[in-house]
Order: C-alpha cells, then sequence, then structure tokens
C-alpha cells in the first residue's frame, strides 16, 4: 500500500470532518489533569494509562508510563513505533497536564471538562493547551498510517505531565533516559500562532534570568526634617542604579545583556514574521526599546529587561523617614546569544562602574528558568518542515528563531542533540490559562492537514536527510 500525500490530507481533515477527532478531544478533555500535585496525581496516570495510552496502542505504538524522577509530580508517557531502526526517528511532544480549571471564572454555560462546541469555537480546559495540540498530531500521524500503510519513519510520542508546573523533573528525566528518547529531530504542537491566517514554525524559546538589587544603608529610617539632605536615601540610590540599567526609553544599557552579533539567518527570518493585532492585547509602543528594530526582532532577535516588582520605605503608610533599605527585582529575557551564567556577573560589573557598590545583586533561585534556546534557521530538518508546510498551503510559513517566552526547548537539544521545532495551532485569543479555553475548529482542521503533509514529507524525504544528501 502507497498511497498519495493528497491522500493522507484528505483523510487527516476527514477525522475531522466526521466527528472523530472532536470525540478523542472530548475523551481527554474529561480528564481533570491539572498539574498541581499531589492532589491530581491519580488523573495524571489515568490520562496516560486508560484515555491516551489505548488510543497510541490501536495504532501500532508500544505505550509505557515512566515515573517522574521527583515523585510528587506526574510520570511522563512513551509511545514508540520503530518501523526500522535504519529510518529518521520523530521524538513528537506534548503535554497532559492542564493548568486550575478556574470554573467559577467560565461562562455560567459552560464547564471546564465537558468539551462545548459553539460554532467555530470548541471549548474546555485544555483543548489547545496542550490536549488538542498533540491530539492533532498523533491524529495525523493516524491519517498517514491509514493511507501510506505505515508512517515511513520511526516515532517516539512524550507527553509529560508536569509542563504547566514547570516541567519539574525533565532533565534529569531526560539524562536518566537518554537512549529511550534518542532521535533525529524534535517536533511539538504547542502556543498560539502569530497570526491566524500564516502558520508558525518556531525553533526555540528565550531564556529568563531574574535577580533582586538590594540597597542596604542603615537599620530603620530616620527624621525626613533633620537628616533628609545628610543621609542617602536607599530609594533614590535604588532609582539611579535601575535607571543605569534600562533607559527612559526603554533600552538596555548594561554591556554583557545586549547581544553582540546576531547571525544574519535569525535577523532575516525575524523581520520576515507576518503577525496580526491580538483583540484585547496592548498596541506596542514605538518608542520603546531597542531602535533600529521591528517589533518582531525585538521579541525573536533581542534581550528585553524589566522591573517585576520594587519597594522602599513603607508604601502602605509612608513616614516622614529617611528609608535605609529598598529592594527591586529585575527580569532579563535573552536570546541563545547571550549566555544566561553571564548574565549576574554582567550587571555587577556594570554597577561597579556605574559607582553603585552599595546596590548588591542577588540571584533569584527559588524558582528554575529555562534557559535560552534556538534550532539554526537553515538546520535541514527545519528546511523539510518549511517546505512542507509551502507544499500544502502554497506560501512558506512564519520561521520564528524563539519564541518570546521560555521553555524546555533547550533541555531537549542540549541532552538529546536534536533540532527543535514547535508549530503552534491555537491563536493568540483562545483563553489559555484563563476562563473559556478554547480552540477553533477551523485551525484544527487545517492543522491536522499541515502535520499530515510534514509527517507524509519525513517519510518521504526523511532517509535522505538523515543520510546528508
Amino acid at each position: 500500500m502507497t498511497g498519495t500525500r493528497e491522500g493522507a490530507l484528505e483523510r487527516a481533515r476527514g477525522l475531522f470532518d466526521d466527528g472523530s477527532f472532536l470525540d478523542r478531544l472530548a475523551a481527554l478533555v474529561a480528564v481533570p489533569t491539572e498539574s498541581n500535585p499531589p492532589e491530581h496525581k491519580a488523573d495524571l496516570e489515568r490520562y496516560c494509562h486508560d484515555v491516551l495510552g489505548p488510543m497510541l496502542e490501536e495504532m501500532g505504538f508500544a505505550v509505557q508510563v515512566l515515573p517522574n524522577p521527583e515523585p510528587v509530580h506526574g510520570p511522563v508517557l512513551l509511545g514508540t513505533r520503530i518501523e526500522d531502526p535504519a529510518l529518521p526517528t520523530l521524538l513528537f511532544y506534548g503535554h497532559g497536564d492542564v493548568v486550575r480549571a478556574m470554573p467559577e471564572r467560565w461562562r455560567k454555560d459552560l464547564k471546564p471538562y465537558e468539551m462545548t462546541i459553539e460554532g467555530d469555537r470548541i471549548y474546555g480546559r485544555g483543548t489547545v493547551d496542550n490536549k488538542g495540540q498533540h491530539l492533532l498530531g498523533i491524529d495525523a500521524m493516524r491519517a498517514v498510517i491509514a493511507e501510506r500503510g505505515r508512517l515511513g519513519f520511526n516515532a517516539k510520542v512524550m507527553v509529560e505531565t508536569g509542563e504547566e508546573a514547570g516541567s519539574p523533573g525533565l532533565l534529569p528525566f531526560l539524562r536518566q533516559h537518554r537512549d529511550l528518547f534518542a532521535a533525529d529531530l524534535f517536533v511539538a504542537l504547542d502556543g498560539p500562532r502569530v497570526s491566524r491566517e500564516v502558520p508558525d514554525v518556531s525553533l526555540g524559546t528565550r531564556g529568563g534570568v531574574a535577580m533582586d538589587l538590594v540597597v542596604n544603608l542603615r537599620e530603620g529610617g530616620h527624621h525626613s526634617g533633620h537628616w533628609g539632605g545628610l543621609l542617602k536615601d536607599a530609594g533614590v540610590v535604588l532609582s539611579h542604579a535601575i535607571a543605569s540599567i534600562i533607559s527612559r526609553d526603554g533600552r538596555i544599557l548594561v554591556p554583557g545583556w545586549r547581544p553582540e552579533s546576531i547571525p544574519e539567518a535569525v535577523k532575516r527570518a525575524a523581520r520576515s514574521v507576518v503577525a496580526e493585532p491580538q483583540a484585547g492585547a496592548p498596541v506596542p509602543e514605538p518608542e520603546w526599546g531597542e531602535p533600529g528594530l521591528n517589533n518582531a526582532e525585538r521579541i525573536y532577535a533581542w534581550n528585553s529587561a524589566i522591573v517585576l516588582a520594587s519597594i522602599s520605605g513603607q508604601p502602605e503608610g509612608p513616614v516622614n523617614a529617611v528609608g535605609g533599605t529598598a529592594r527591586a527585582r529585575i527580569q532579563l529575557r535573552h536570546i541563545a546569544d547571550t549566555r544566561s551564567e553571564d548574565v549576574v556577573p554582567a550587571l555587577r560589573a556594570h554597577l561597579d562602574a556605574q559607582g553603585f557598590p552599595e546596590v548588591e545583586v542577588v540571584p533569584v533561585t527559588e524558582r528554575d528558568m529555562f534557559p535560552a534556546s534556538r534550532t539554526d534557521p537553515e538546520n535541514p530538518w527545519v528546511r523539510l518542515v518549511v517546505e512542507s508546510f509551502a507544499r500544502t498551503v502554497g506560501r512558506p510559513p512564519n520561521l520564528i528563531p524563539n519564541i518570546g517566552a521560555s521553555g524546555p526547548s533547550e533541555y531537549f537539544r542540549e541532552v538529546l542533540g536534536v533540532p527543535v521545532m514547535w508549530i503552534p495551532h491555537s491563536y493568540g485569543g483562545c483563553g489559555q490559562h484563563g476562563p473559556d479555553e478554547h480552540g477553533l475548529g477551523s485551525l484544527f482542521r487545517e492543522g491536522l492537514g499541515l502535520m499530515a503533509g510534514v509527517w507524509w514529507d519525513l517519510g518521504e524525504r526523511g532517509a535522505a536527510v538523515k543520510a546528508g544528501a
């Protein structure tokens, strides 16, 4: 049985049209997989063992559910289909956990764990983040198998259940099971597209580093009438220190926090991104941020620094005193061209050079931050996916060097040595992480065809790419 590419695309779209994709999605949504341990660990286990696992087994995948190295958190499902060890191997990623349901904030006729369809909108917690998206990729494989009789490549489907909690245990898990998850390329379907009209292929994520600036001059406060003008004000010192880090028009002023050079392929990809205004979203302010860059370049090819919080004195009840202490938390979102381990030392050196030895820099360690990651836009596996999308819809996708947010991309790139691609099939107004989360049926249907095309082309051309031809 050989079939045709167009036949695979028609089969994939047909899974939406005949309702079978939606039936499977409803079954996934019905499991309350909030990654808020230990209350929902049993539901995370059930999702893997009893709901998603059997869907993969009926497609010829061998399924195992592996424990998290951090036992309070949920497991990782691995479905493996090896057709020929000589063929390329895809690692396909998703996450089965969701954020809190917050049923009290949903529209009164909607329930988070009961899927509801209204026109093009498909409501339910996890419809887009991430159950609907990893099901989309799996069902696209289902269509290719039905049309071709096989995938034409090896596939490993990995679904973790702690992504919304920051993927606890993921890095040691990958190191422990490196051989089990070995692959030639990594593809994940997650997040919203920047335009409903143009598909996206994202190649990584920005990293995030946070640190506290602490000014501790003296104990307590001293009468402002007697000591004002004689004692340093900690709030003023802190304000000037911050002003030396970020200019009044939003430019980063710290050497080492500004990328020294950006690969030309990254610049070219960022400049070419087609985005659409998001309903209810703020309008970017053109005078803010690094001059000479467009909005996409500022997010996808540059760093950004902001003040998350700051305090001096007693804001809830100000008193007439010269403050002795002040504190602010600064966050840097950075691309792969800035190393996270250099961020704090660079700031320390900058503050010393600017005359702020009394401002202490304290790294934030109570929460892990994902490192920056970016796959080369000219990687041959990336070209295969980009060309496949262009073949299906008649134009190339947005090729985004890295999204503005953070994520676990670098864990897979570092441990497994694979190129990483994120391909979203949602949109900015989907209610992700909020009430009334929903997917669009039109994007699901289009996505099924797009991913069936990618899987078909991977089976057709993947062996040559793997061989370097």
